[in-house]
């Protein structure tokens, strides 16, 4: 079984800063690449930002500059850093990872449960 799980979400103020975490657990090889993806209501879940097991890292348009994503491996944790937060950032985070569970398992993707962000003043 392997779990992600979000936290970090809340409530604040435009032009503000939140940091969200992922954790994941169970039983684990290995973690390629991860990522932050987000859903606000009544549109399609769209990806935020990207990073390799490596640490090369990819973001949306929307988000450059703004936002940064990282991993500490040894953690199995990955982190958003989002400042100068506007109105349209609320949405449900979501983190994904490609996980490999032993030497014989393929590849697959997992989710987290979501974690909510809302940007308001």
């Amino acid at each position: 079984q392997v779990q992600l799980v979000e936290s970090g979400g809340g409530l604040v103020q435009p032009g503000g800063s939140l940091r969200l975490s992922c954790a994941a657990s169970g039983s684990i090889l290995s973690i390629y690449v991860m990522g932050w993806y987000r859903q606000a209501p009544g549109k399609q879940r769209e990806l935020v930002a990207t990073i390799t097991s490596g640490g090369m890292t990819n973001y949306a348009d929307s988000v450059k500059g703004r936002f940064t994503i990282s991993r500490d491996n040894a953690k199995n944790t990955m982190y958003l850093h989002m400042n100068s937060l506007k109105p349209e950032d609320t949405a449900v985070y979501y983190c994904n990872a490609a996980i490999r569970r032993s030497s014989d398992s393929g590849v697959y993707m997992y989710w987290g449960q979501g974690t909510q962000v809302t940007v308001s003043s």
